[in-house]
């Protein structure tokens, strides 16, 4: 159990300097800084890998638990599922103190990275309005007209507005 514990408080560790780095961003996205970004967003990865073996290890610890206890082993119990089945009030305690501290780390760090996400799409948002200011196609600025209003087009002058020429 007490190393369970250990790895539990070490993907704690780890979602915190997720947090941080997550909080490090949000300036970074603001200002636009993509070398920085490129930077934060490597030192991410590398700790998700991280998070992954240590829960890779976390599966196996329960595993081996469940086993010394007579249960069978299964990769989708929770922690919770896990309070139910230890006797010693001790490790009970160290067990739900360490999933509620956890719990609390992925709820902030969701947080954050909602806020992320939101201001990565207003950036992206603002990226494609400004785009769409410089790149108007002439369908876009012409007024309706009445066809008999219009002026007849010369070859010179015709603007085509598709690929594909019907009167050819």
């Amino acid at each position: 159990m007490a190393a369970l514990i250990e790895v539990l408080e070490q993907l704690i560790e780890l979602h915190q300097a997720l947090l941080q780095l997550g909080k490090d961003k949000t300036p970074v996205l603001v200002k636009n800084e993509v070398d920085k970004l490129s930077s934060i967003v490597q030192k991410e990865k590398s700790l998700v890998k991280k998070v992954e073996e240590l829960d890779r290890k976390r599966v196996q610890l329960i595993g081996e638990y469940l086993i010394s206890r007579g249960y069978n082993p299964d990769p989708r119990i929770r922690i919770s599922d896990l309070v139910k089945v230890v006797f010693k009030a001790e490790e009970k305690k160290a067990l739900i103190d360490v999933q509620a501290r956890l719990l609390e780390s992925i709820r902030e760090l969701q947080k954050q990275n909602e806020m992320n996400q939101k201001l990565v799409e207003q950036s992206l948002a603002f990226i494609n309005y400004t785009l769409d200011l410089f790149v108007k196609t002439p369908e876009q600025d012409a007024f309706y007209q009445r066809p008999q209003a219009q002026q007849p087009q010369h070859a010179y002058n015709t603007v085509r507005s598709g690929l594909f020429d019907t009167k050819a």
